[in-house]
């Protein structure tokens, strides 16, 4: 029959518990929690998730194309892609090119859209992407910006 000392009240203080095993022998508990698995598991998914944030973030794989002269991305704006199967994409969810027009109207239906960044995948065929900026203009989007990187960055 196990036997535990339950604790102490009138002292204010704690006993520590003691358990009789099958030999008749006294034992004490372990009261230290050993916390080395926990702290591994903990940095194994720190480490999965530091890896896996940064291609959750941009979600559309491109290979945009290079130039010489890239301007900092300072303000939030819609972002219409292109992929190099030629697939178009309003943020991240795919959209058919002829219901662009009324899911830009979805997205900001009181002040409306007037300007977004297009990125396009560098073997997207030119009338793609022409047929794209003329959609766009169509639902009255002002200002176009071409998302590209600079030269010496290579993913």
């Amino acid at each position: 029959m196990n036997q535990s000392l339950m604790p102490d009240i009138s002292s204010g203080g704690y006993l520590k518990m003691a358990f009789t095993n099958s030999e008749g022998r006294t034992q004490s508990s372990l009261s230290e929690i050993n916390v080395t698995p926990f702290v591994d598991v903990l940095l194994v998914l720190l480490v999965i998730f530091m890896l896996t944030a940064p291609i959750l973030q941009s979600g559309i794989e491109l290979d945009v194309p290079q130039t010489r002269t890239v301007r900092e991305i300072s303000q939030e704006r819609l972002v219409v892609s292109i992929d190099r199967g030629q697939r178009l994409y309003l943020g991240n969810d795919p959209v058919n090119i002829n219901d662009l027009v009324a899911k830009l109207k979805e997205k900001n239906p009181k002040s409306g859209v007037t300007s977004v960044f297009l990125r396009a995948d560098q073997s997207v065929p030119f009338g793609t992407v022409a047929m794209v900026v003329d959609e766009l203009r169509q639902a009255g989007i002002e200002q176009i910006s071409m998302v590209t990187e600079p030269l010496n960055r290579r993913r």
